[in-house]
């Protein structure tokens, strides 16, 4: 049975792995990490509920197809992790460049992860924008 240090770090990997793959605005990195059981859910910022993985990767393509630079700053991380099942919220500290529009802003994210097949795959995603108070 692997170790809590060990499995702290592979979780951490895999947020990790989802902020790189989102950062480098690449769907086959991001469709590796996603889970292929079911439920997986996601939400984006201002979006709906988005269920299912084909309506998920659809929208990824969307937020890929019309981003020139997505670069991540992750802060504040807590992480929770059970037997199959990690959560990790933190803050995503985005800088984004959208049709030559620069724009800096912060979002709490919440990332669900189920341990499938001996790696942690993510299983939900919601970003909620932070406003300055």
């Amino acid at each position: 049975m692997p170790s809590k240090e060990s499995e702290f770090q592979a979780v951490e990997n895999a947020n990790l792995s989802f902020y790189q793959a989102f950062g480098s605005l690449d769907l086959p990195r991001m469709e590796a990490i996603w889970s292929h059981e079911n439920p997986v859910h996601c939400v984006h910022p201002g979006w709906g509920l988005l269920t299912g993985r084909q309506n998920i990767m659809d929208s990824w393509a969307r937020i890929f197809e019309n981003t020139s630079l997505m670069h991540f700053r992750i802060t504040d991380s807590q992480f929770e992790i059970t037997d199959n099942r990690a959560m990790v919220i933190c803050i995503e500290n985005i800088t984004s460049v959208v049709d030559t529009n620069v724009s800096e802003f912060r979002v709490l994210a919440t990332n669900m992860f189920r341990k499938e097949t001996n790696s942690w795959q993510i299983m939900h995603h919601h970003g909620s924008p932070l406003y300055p108070s």
